[in-house]
């Protein structure tokens, strides 16, 4: 009688390797009796909310693909990385994963440490809610000193529609606003931050006459490289180019870097600069 054999599936190999590297004691399963290391294919189910027969059967490659839901909660119940729960959908379904919005109270000092290379080229990273959650001293000087803002106002949607020396610094405020919203709708969805932007959207909706007009317009854009024009109180008028990069893959979290655009931008934003520096350290 010919034996049933079970196909080899790279999502399955990948799956079972990683329970393997799991502590069963620091997640709250008995650790004794165990003939290898690692989590046990039900164990794996329960933290997945799965059924024990079908997670076996994913390891075995048997049966349909799995839903994204079904993937993303079986990547937490083996505590994946970002990169590892890419490559599970990809193995799984062909396609990377949607990515979800996290969120972030501060950045790695890693990234910090990039922020800072740029001495005289204002920089942030702000999160898909556009709240700035890092900073080099440039963008202090030129754009906004954030450092001095509570936490809650280091949002550019609320500075650029509630805070008057920021509306005053837009050269062409009407275009630029119009053009922030649109991109914002879409940062916002593709980041999957839908819900947690509501609170944001009402308060700038009660606050801003002008928000609530542009963002009843339901328009997107792509928030993609361009020139921004501003009205500097100490600088003048100066033009920067506007440059964004994903941080570390994230969809929800963003590199902002304004460069000068003439050698005359650049000098009078390098005196400045230094001229913050030299006073911080008298």
């Amino acid at each position: 009688m010919a034996m049933a054999t079970t196909r080899e599936s790279p999502l399955g190999t990948f799956l079972r390797e990683r329970r393997t590297h799991l502590d069963a004691a620091a997640l709250g399963f008995e650790s004794k009796r165990r003939r290898t290391s690692g989590l046990r294919r039900e164990e794996v189910a329960q933290r997945a909310h799965v059924s024990t027969t079908w997670y076996t059967w994913l390891e075995q490659g048997r049966g349909g693909a799995p839903s994204a839901q079904a993937l993303d909660r079986i990547a937490r119940a083996l505590m994946l990385t970002e990169v590892e729960r890419e490559h599970v959908h990809l193995l799984a379904l062909g396609r990377p994963p949607g990515t979800g919005y996290q969120g972030a109270d501060a950045v790695t000092p890693r990234v910090q440490r990039v922020l800072d290379s740029l001495p005289y080229s204002p920089a942030m990273v702000r999160t898909a809610t556009w709240d700035v959650v890092a900073w080099n001293t440039a963008a202090a000087t030129v754009l906004t000193d954030y450092g001095t803002l509570e936490l809650h106002k280091r949002n550019i949607l609320k500075l650029l529609f509630c805070d008057p020396r920021a509306k005053q610094m837009q050269q062409e405020w009407e275009s630029v606003s119009q053009f922030v919203v649109a991109a914002f709708r879409a940062d916002v969805v593709r980041a999957g931050a839908s819900d947690e932007v509501k609170a944001l959207v009402d308060e700038l909706c009660r606050q801003s006459p002008d928000f609530e007009a542009l963002w009843r317009n339901h328009d997107v854009r792509h928030y993609s490289d361009h020139v921004k024009h501003l009205r500097h109180p100490i600088l003048g008028e100066i033009a920067l180019e506007h440059s964004q990069f994903a941080v570390d893959g994230r969809a929800d979290l963003c590199l902002v870097v304004y460069n000068p655009v003439t050698e005359d931008d650049a000098r009078r934003i390098r005196q400045l600069v230094d001229a913050k520096l030299a006073t911080r350290e008298a």
